[in-house]
């Protein structure tokens, strides 16, 4: 339930998180397209110079003088209508090698003598006749040849080939002509003739070419565009050509915001007299979402309490079912286990009674007398309640092999238990193992008592153990070894303590036992297998 009602608001949020981006992304693409649009007419309007000087410049001649291009110029109030023209001009197309006509052109039209420069090595040259505003910073550029220069030579051959206005690409107005200070533009020529009036490779026209040439500044032109009220919330960069850095025409001085900035980016081109532009808006921090981008987090969130609390309600109820059920199977387990408890204390009291009955006949058969019956039987008995007790100390379950050695030895040595040294690694044994070492060890060490060494003050008996391991299953390797000043001598006969111990370790837990006699003290090797 849960994961059906949250993944149901997850999907909602989402869709209302979808939702709002193509809101914002439409909203801003609206603001973008305001932008483009402002540009565009800035634009164009600018370029509707070219139409109505086109105009004037034929109609007047190639004689016109300074003072008649001035004053048409100032009719025009350029300053308060279109904002962002650096200027009109009028240039000859000349062969290399007449510059002095081209000289005599500038006297005429300025009453001044200015030189065609630079230095080319171009068959033809553009020089500068007319110039408005005629400033002492514009003043420098009359008689500059714009066809040596590659970027302004592309565009006016591109215009004479079509005989329609074309840009250049990006330029420095001014450092042609070594002003001090130079301004980011470009330039759009403008043919008089309205037909292609020179092919390359053509012989020239017979009469002179003039060109007409509007200059911006890309700064003055797009600020004049983007900034008339009210203003819009868009970062803009505008490239010449391809959006490459260097191709960069200019960037709005507004920076686009730290995360709609990165997010959303709208791409326009632009066609401006024969040049593409590609134009980039962003988002600045003024722009605003037209919903709050929290929507999806309240829905997203108020969907997960929803589940929730949804979920919270099934639980409560399955804890209910689950409950009773538990408590079902909790009384038919506990009547279960009482049965099982009741049918292994049968079993285990039958094993114990078995066990005590052939201690019984074996030790009366091996006693010479009462006195000795009752002593074997009574230690035999102790030693098997010993490791009875270790058991139910642990709920039957295990043993620790340390903790048996030294609760069956010190049932046999008493104090001098101190005597005795153990040594190996904790292991755990089963109840099987458990009562049948149990008595092997007391057999151990009443023999050891009895035959050997073992107690007193010249005698020892270590035990050490260890855990090996064969065909990946564990095996107990433990060492008996009793130690004295005297030799032990290997038995003429079998007792019934020696029987069972043999009949422990090799037929009740599967092992092997091996005894050496030595000539101060006795060995037993015994190893046996383990169960995990």
């Amino acid at each position: 339930m849960f994961l059906v009602v949250a993944c149901a608001s997850l999907v909602t949020a989402w869709l209302a998180y979808v939702g709002v981006q193509d809101a914002t992304r439409l909203k801003f693409e609206a603001s973008a397209d305001d932008a483009l649009n402002r540009i565009e007419s800035t634009v164009d309007l600018n370029l509707s110079l070219l139409t109505s000087t086109r105009a004037f410049l034929r109609l007047r001649g190639a004689d016109m003088s300074r003072v008649q291009f001035k004053q048409f110029f100032d009719a025009l109030n350029v300053d308060q209508n279109f904002k962002g023209l650096r200027g009109i001009g009028y240039l000859r197309m000349i062969r290399t090698g007449n510059e002095e006509d081209a000289q005599r052109d500038i006297v005429k039209a300025q009453g001044m003598e200015r030189r065609v420069f630079p230095a080319t090595d171009q068959d033809w040259r553009a020089p500068i006749i007319l110039f408005e505003p005629l400033d002492p910073e514009n003043a420098a550029g009359i008689g500059y040849d714009m066809f040596s220069e590659p970027i302004r030579r592309a565009a006016i051959e591109s215009a004479l080939r079509t005989g329609q206005p074309v840009a250049s690409g990006r330029l420095l107005l001014g450092q042609a002509t070594g002003d001090e200070r130079t301004y980011p533009g470009f330039i759009v020529f403008a043919p008089l003739a309205d037909a292609p009036v020179h092919r390359e490779g053509a012989e020239p026209p017979p009469e002179p070419i003039g060109l007409l040439f509007v200059a911006f500044r890309v700064e003055d032109l797009f600020n004049a565009a983007l900034g008339r009220a009210p203003l819009l919330p868009v970062n803009v960069e505008i490239y010449d050509g391809a959006i490459d850095p260097e191709k960069l025409l200019f960037r709005s001085e507004g920076k686009p915001d730290e995360v709609l900035g990165n997010v959303i980016t709208v791409t326009r081109q632009a066609k401006v007299a024969g040049r593409t532009w590609y134009l980039q808006f962003r988002p600045t921090s003024a722009f605003t979402a037209p919903t709050s981008s929290a929507t999806p987090i309240l829905i997203g969130i108020g969907g997960l309490l929803l589940a929730a609390a949804v979920a919270l309600v099934v639980r409560l109820q399955n804890q209910a079912a689950e409950t009773e059920a538990a408590l079902r199977m909790t009384s038919e387990k506990a009547l279960l286990e009482r049965e099982l408890i009741l049918q292994e204390m049968k079993h285990r009291i039958k094993n114990s009674i078995a066990r005590v009955l052939a201690i019984a006949r074996q030790t009366g058969t091996s006693s010479k007398s009462i006195e000795e019956f009752t002593a074997s039987f009574s230690a035999r008995l102790q030693a098997m309640a010993a490791s009875q007790d270790m058991l139910t100390r642990s709920q039957w379950q295990k043993a620790d092999l340390g903790s048996l050695l030294r609760t069956e030895l010190e049932q046999v040595f008493g104090q001098n238990i101190d005597r005795v040294r153990l040594s190996g690694p904790p292991v755990e044994l089963n109840e099987h193992t458990t009562q049948a070492l149990g008595l092997t060890f007391h057999e151990l060490a009443t023999n050891a008592l009895k035959y050997g060494e073992a107690g007193s003050e010249n005698g020892a008996l270590s035990v050490e153990w260890a855990i090996t391991r064969a065909n990946g299953k564990p095996n107990l390797v433990l060492k008996w070894m009793e130690s004295g000043q005297s030799a032990v001598p290997e038995p003429s006969r079998t007792g019934f303590g020696t029987r069972l111990i043999d009949m422990n370790i090799t037929r009740e837990l599967q092992g092997t036992i091996a005894r050496e006699f030595g000539g101060n003290g006795l060995m037993i090797d015994i190893e046996l297998p383990l169960q995990e």
